[in-house]
This record gives C-alpha cells, structure tokens and sequence, in this order.
C-alpha cells in the first residue's frame, strides 16, 4: 500500500495512561486550557487534535489519543506480523478495526499511520510495568520519530533510573518534563529536543521554534505598551467637581479620593485580564495563590511596604522626578489612609493649615487636590512611588501568569507567611539599576509637562525598557 507523504504541518501524537501527565503536557504544549484533565480511565475514545495558531497560520499539532486497550494482544499480532514493516500499523487497524476490543488501539495508532511523531508519557514516580515495557515495544516497532517524557515532580525518585534506562531500549531522545511547572523556556527546550529525534524533523522543528520565540517576543510588546498605557491613564487621571462657598470640602475631597482610586484599581485589573488573555488563559479560574502581594489591594499599607523603591531610591527619583518624595516616605512607614494619602499631592498639614486660614484659595495643592476659583481638582499624580508600585503589581502578575502552565490545576497547600521586615521589597523595580529607574523617572516628570513630543520620547523609553524586563522575566528558570 502507498505510505502517505509526509505532513506539512508537524503532528505528534501525545501518547499516554490517564492520570500521569498526558493532558498536562498536551495541554502545556499547545498553551490550550481547555484540555480536559481526568483522572478516570477511558475517558479518551477518540484522537483530538490541539493545533497550535500563530499568525493566524497553523505551525504545529498535538493529537490527544486513547490510551491502550490490549497492549499485549497488539503486541503478540505486531511480533508475528509478516508484511513490510512501513505496512504494520496500517494493517493493523485494517485487521482491528471493526473489532470492539481493539478500538482504542487502533485510534491511538491512527496518527502514526498518518506519519506523525509521537510522545509518550509516564508517571516517573511510580515504577516500571509489564504493561510498559509492552507499550514501549509496539511504539518502537511502528518505526515513528518518537520522544520520551518523564512527568516528574521529584528528579531524585528512585524509579527515575529504571525508566530512564527502559526508554533507552526504545526511544530516540527522553526529556523530564514538569507539565504543572513548565516556564517558557522549559517548553521551549522540550521543543529543541524535537529536533533530534529524527533529522528530517530538524528543519521544519526549528521553523516552528523561531514562530514560537517570534510569537512570545510580539505578546511581550504588547504587554509592554499595555503596560505603559496603564501607567499613562492612570497617573495623567484628572477630575473635578463644583465646590461653591460653604460646600463641605472634606466631603468633597474624600469622594474625589474614593473615585480616583477605584479608577485605578479598575484599570490595573483590565490591564491584568488583557495580559491573561495575551498569554491565552482564557478558560480556567486561574487564581492568584494565597501568599500573594497581588492579592492585597492596590492601596493597602502591606502592598505600599513590600512593592515600590526602598527609602534611599525614593529620594533619588525625587530628584529627577520633582515628586512629592516625603509624602511617599511616609506611605512607607504609615500605609494608604485618606487622612495620610499623600500619594497624589503635596504635605497634608502644611495644605491644611493654610485651608483653615483663607476664605478663598487659588492653586493649593491638598492630596493631590487643587481648590481653583470654587472648583476642586484631582490629579495628576505627585508621587513617583505610585508609578513603581504599579509597575511591581504588572510585572509580578505577568511572572504569574507566563509561568503557570496551561496544564496545570492546582494551589500549593502550604501557604507561606510574608515577613515583617520593610527591606524585604517582593517586586522587580527596587532591583533595577540606577539608569533603568532614571528612565521611569523621565517617564513620570514628562508625564507632568505639556510638551507632548518629550513624553513621546519619554514612553517610547519606557516601552524598550519594559520589553527588555519581560524577556528576562521570560528567560527565567
């Protein structure tokens, strides 16, 4: 019988036991979190095809199949099989087919037959069957390009040995894979690993990696001007109300304050929910864990204490910024209250005895607030540690959110407690060095100017800047 040509589209076949990794690992590689993950055997029937979409362009396709129905009875007809061996697997569903007892294992043999490669999947923490060893067999004799995956959660199992030494028997190249702990680049090196497990693979794999790596950098310019964005709509915010002779100022302020903290808060999360949706978590509750600064609110004193500059940065932004750099000192020993809320202005009792000595005041500045001619004003921000906060919540939601593998269903038990001390800042910017601040900095003194053309320049540096973290961020292990 004819072989049929080789694809244009490279298909691999994610073989497998339930409740050892399979869907985990489909579900990982092909960044798709509608993968139904069960524990239940026979829930699989029949092959289902995951295609991984970039640019609107199939690159790559990942086949969920049923597990093996009768190993050992495929394996007895494989081994007194007379035919040409290019013929075996189709012959065998040919023969099988109509055969109850054998339909799971002629639609996981499908896609072989269709010249797809295949990976096969094994639980490392338990030890080595029978079953398997028949398995890996009828995988070897089907002559398909084939990798080996260890789903291991602890590398120092003491079955690891014995699978590692089995699959060598049977497969062209073995890989321990985390599906529930997978980052980028760990996907990214399973992928390069593709490439050796047969040579005709090796081109059109290190096509489908650069359409990986070319895709994440695009998500990663994004996230960078959603991200700036953000930052520019929630500092320039401004808004002011009617405050005629004997209204009730602090009444007034108080309302200004609640609607401009919202307004924040209900930016920073949209720009989280479009970041999710970039890095395609569309489906699962994916929650934030427990221990997470991320889950305290934007303005709470916790998320003031442990995100942001230390004290020392803080006073050299104030130099370059003209922000209200006491008022944020402040905010890092006291928290966010109203009556000590001096993220968005000037001192409040410097602000406020003069209110208590003037019928009418022209351009005073309190919280942020500027009392003009019986309108009371909010904005724009005064405080350059609001931005750097910001920036923290963003860049840890997008670790979270890169790093937690589409296969994955879990929470960590155990929740670790947060320590007490200030100097233990949990985000990203106070690491920064001192010309990368510089150009936040920039960002948020041209923020404040009229000049538009400074501040375009002043985001676009902000934006390389912000690319270049996330790629770091993407690189890590």
């Amino acid at each position: 019988m004819n072989i049929p040509s080789q694809p244009s589209i490279p298909e691999f076949a994610i073989v497998g036991h339930p409740n050892e990794g399979k869907s985990s690992v489909l579900s990982t590689l092909s960044e798709d979190d509608s993968v139904r993950i069960s524990p239940m055997p026979g829930e699989t029937k029949e092959c289902r095809s995951f295609p991984v979409i970039i640019d609107n362009k199939e690159v790559i396709r990942f086949i969920d199949t049923p597990g093996f129905q009768n190993p050992r009875k495929t394996l007895a007809w494989m081994r007194q099989y007379q035919g040409d061996d290019r013929d075996l697997i189709t012959d065998f569903i040919r023969v099988h087919r109509d055969n109850p007892a054998f339909h799971d294992d002629c639609a996981l043999l499908a896609p072989l037959a269709a010249k797809a490669g295949l990976i096969f999947v094994v639980d490392g923490a338990r030890p080595l069957r029978n079953i398997d060893r028949a398995e890996m067999e009828i995988l070897r004799l089907t002559g398909r390009p084939r990798m080996a995956i260890i789903n291991c959660k602890d590398a120092d199992s003491i079955f690891l040995e014995g699978w590692q030494n089995e699959f060598r028997k049977h497969f062209n190249a073995i890989r321990l894979f985390n599906a529930n702990r997978a980052t980028y680049s760990q996907r990214i090196a399973l992928l390069n690993s593709l490439k050796a497990i047969d040579q005709e693979l090796e081109g059109i794999i290190a096509s489908v990696i650069h359409a990986f790596r070319a895709d994440w950098q695009n998500r990663n310019h994004q996230t960078a001007a959603l991200i700036v964005t953000m930052l520019s709509d929630s500092l320039l915010y401004r808004k002011s109300v009617a405050c005629p002779l004997g209204a009730d100022e602090e009444q007034l302020k108080e309302q200004l304050h609640t609607k401009y903290t919202t307004f924040v808060s209900k930016r920073e999360r949209s720009t989280h929910q479009q970041i999710r949706k970039l890095f395609k978590h569309n489906i699962f509750n994916l929650q934030l864990p427990e221990q997470s600064i991320l889950r305290q609110d934007l303005f709470a004193a916790k998320t003031w204490k442990f995100l942001g500059l230390t004290t020392k940065q803080l006073t050299m932004a104030g130099a370059v910024s003209g922000a209200a750099v006491g008022a944020g000192l402040d905010t890092l020993a006291a928290g966010i209250t109203f009556g000590v809320f001096t993220a968005l202005g000037g001192a409040v009792g410097a602000a406020t005895a003069a209110l208590k000595g003037k019928e009418v005041l022209t351009g005073v500045r309190l919280l942020g607030m500027k009392l003009d001619k019986q309108q009371l004003q909010v904005g724009p921000v005064t405080n350059v540690q609001l931005l750097y906060i910001l920036l923290d919540r963003v860049l840890l939601y997008y670790s979270h959110i890169i790093n937690w593998a589409h296969g994955r269903r879990d929470y960590p038990e155990e929740v670790p407690k947060d320590g007490d001390q200030e100097e233990e800042k949990k985000g990203y910017t106070s690491h920064w060095t001192k010309q990368e601040r510089r150009i936040c900095d920039r960002f948020f003194k041209e923020l404040q100017s009229r000049y538009l053309p400074d501040r375009d320049h002043a985001e676009m540096e902000l934006n390389i800047l912000l690319r270049e973290k996330l790629r770091e961020i993407s690189e890590e292990e």
